[in-house]
Order: structure tokens, then C-alpha cells, then sequence
């Protein structure tokens, strides 16, 4: 069988079975251009030939961006440009993501650039004070060491419009040796109850730590091992609240990211008996106070709407709601 582009799906070490500096060993180091000359050379295909074959899944890319991008003088950061590159590994046989989760952090650019020194934690919380003094009481030093390259937040609403729980799928990549848990914080200020983590997947819990009065919770969510660099890791887990105790989060959710996510996917799904009358997109890029982007969404058949971000951060990105009145 073949792919869309017409090319035998080739393994990894099939496609560059060398030993020093064979695309198995670029696609877990990097760097990105070395990996995507490796991939290009493996698949015996010209820039031409490339561009050929993407413009054939409707992709349109020059030859002169790939070649800057195999050479370094520029990289993808743009959300076409990422969706390009997303069809470019399919083209060159590579497994999903793999050219792609050796990008990192995206490039500062213009006046309003993102910070340059990395922020804190608790940078984005409003309650900060209070998020940081329960980070002192868990380890948070591999959250450094972690690349985020997808999240998948699906959050259930109850027919009481409150929030029932929240399922949460990270695909985590290791840009140094040795980190070995997840660092999460989560606060609700609307529920006299704090959710139960649970159907955990690839990870168990460590420490967790409670301030209930102002109802923040932060926990250890510990990987089976430590990760080596460039190993990757999906990790899932479930945040549910007990019946009766649905907080209302101000009919909204939002994800905190201090640091560059690849791709992010929000899906808000409500009870078929009680839909909500306006639903909208929106995002906080750091050191602003109010949305900046906003786009109003449409119930799909299920009684649900999603979101998806790309390349974005840090700041803050969620979904909000209106009821019939």
C-alpha cells in the first residue's frame, strides 16, 4: 500500500539505516534542519518533486521556504506554515510530529515580541501569590526540561451548566535528560469541592496539595521513568468533580501555557438538554489584560464546539459561553 503521495510508508531506520547522524538519531536530537535534510536525502526526492507532491494534498509552499528550512536560514512558525510541515512528514515517510517536535519555542518577532527570560509558574494565575505558595510544596524542576508539543482539553458540562470534568491529553517531549513528572495546577472558584484525578494514563500520582479556601490545587503527575532528551511522552488524566458539586467557572475555560504549545484542541461538550446560546474562541497573548482575538463559534450536532491553537504562547486560551435568558 502506499501513501497520498504516491511513496511506500519506509520506518525510520529504513529510510537512513547509517549509523552516525542517521534520521533515527536526528528525529529524537535535532537539530530540525539537520533532521529535515536527512528526511529529504531518505526519500530520494527533489525540493521540486516535494513541492510537487504537497501542492497534490493542497499545500502550497516554494521551493526556495523549503530550502531555507532545511538549511536553517528560516524555520516554520506560522500556523499555515506548521500545517504545511504537518503534510511535509507525511510526504517524506516520517512519523507524525517528528520533524515538528524539534522546532521548540517559536522565534521572538516585532516590537511586541514574547518575553525573553522565561516566566515563572504562577505568572499567569490571578490569584498568584497563593498558586505559588503551593508550587513550593511540590518539585516543579523538570517543567523547564519539558517541550509541549500538543494538548487536548475536553471539558463535559452538566445539565446544570456546571462543569462535570475535564479530560486532559498532553503529548510532552524531553529537551534535556531526566524530567520525570508534570507539574498541574488547577483552581475553580465556584465550588465548595476541588475535583478527583483520576483515570490516569502513563502517569501516576505524586504530591498533591490543597488550599481550599481559595479552592487551588496543584499536583505531581509522575512519569514511569525519567525521560531521556528527546524522548516523548502521552500522558492523560481526568479531573472530576463530585455529583452535585459542578462549579459554573464563570461559563468559560481557559488553558494557561507559559510556554510555546505546538498545538493546543479545546472541546467544550454540553448537555443535549440545556445548550448554551453563544459560544466564542478567544486568547490572552502574556503581559496583555484582555482578549486580543476572538471568533464565535457554532454548536456542532453533538452539542458541542472546539477550538484549535497553533503555535501559541505563552498566554492564555479558552472557550466562554452565554445561556438562553
Amino acid at each position: 500500500m502506499t501513501n497520498a503521495a504516491g511513496r511506500p510508508n519506509l520506518s525510520v531506520d529504513e529510510l537512513d539505516p547509517t549509523g552516525h547522524g542517521s534520521l533515527a538519531q536526528l528525529l529524537t536530537t535535532g537539530p530540525f534542519p539537520e533532521a529535515l535534510r536527512a528526511a529529504i536525502k531518505a526519500s530520494r526526492l527533489s525540493l521540486d518533486r516535494i513541492q510537487h507532491r504537497l501542492a497534490l494534498r493542497g499545500v502550497t509552499i516554494s521551493v526556495a521556504t523549503l530550502s531555507y528550512w532545511q538549511s536553517g536560514r528560516r524555520r516554520p512558525e506560522r500556523p499555515e506554515s506548521l500545517e504545511a510541515l504537518r503534510h511535509l512528514e507525511t510526504v517524506l515517510g516520517v512519523p507524525q510530529a517528528g520533524l515538528s517536535a524539534l522546532l521548540g519555542p517559536p522565534r521572538p518577532r516585532g516590537r511586541r515580541s514574547r518575553p525573553t527570560t522565561m516566566m515563572p509558574i504562577d505568572a499567569l494565575w490571578e490569584r498568584r501569590e497563593r498558586v505559588a505558595d503551593l508550587l513550593t510544596k511540590v518539585d516543579t524542576t523538570s517543567d523547564v526540561k519539558l517541550g509541549r508539543i500538543s494538548q487536548h482539553d475536553r471539558i463535559e458540562i452538566a445539565a446544570d451548566g456546571g462543569q462535570r470534568s475535564v479530560w486532559v491529553r498532553q503529548i510532552l517531549r524531553a529537551e534535556q535528560d531526566g524530567p520525570d513528572r508534570w507539574a498541574l495546577v488547577f483552581e475553580t472558584e465556584e465550588s465548595d469541592v476541588l475535583p478527583q484525578v483520576v483515570n490516569l494514563r502513563n502517569c501516576h500520582l505524586g504530591r498533591v496539595v490543597e488550599d481550599t479556601e481559595v479552592n487551588i490545587m496543584a499536583a505531581e503527575m509522575m512519569f514511569d521513568r525519567p525521560l531521556s532528551r528527546g524522548e516523548t511522552i502521552i500522558m492523560e488524566y481526568e479531573l472530576l468533580f463530585a455529583e452535585g458539586h459542578y462549579p459554573a467557572g464563570k461559563n468559560t475555560f481557559a488553558r494557561k501555557f507559559r510556554l510555546p504549545v505546538r498545538e493546543y484542541v479545546i472541546e467544550v461538550r454540553f448537555d443535549p438538554s440545556y445548550l448554551p446560546a453563544r459560544c466564542q474562541q478567544y486568547s490572552v497573548p502574556a503581559g496583555d489584560d484582555t482578549p486580543s482575538r476572538r471568533r464565535n463559534l457554532a454548536l456542532d450536532g453533538a452539542g458541542g464546539v472546539h477550538a484549535v491553537a497553533l503555535g501559541f504562547g505563552p498566554g492564555v486560551f479558552g472557550i466562554r459561553w452565554e445561556w438562553p435568558k
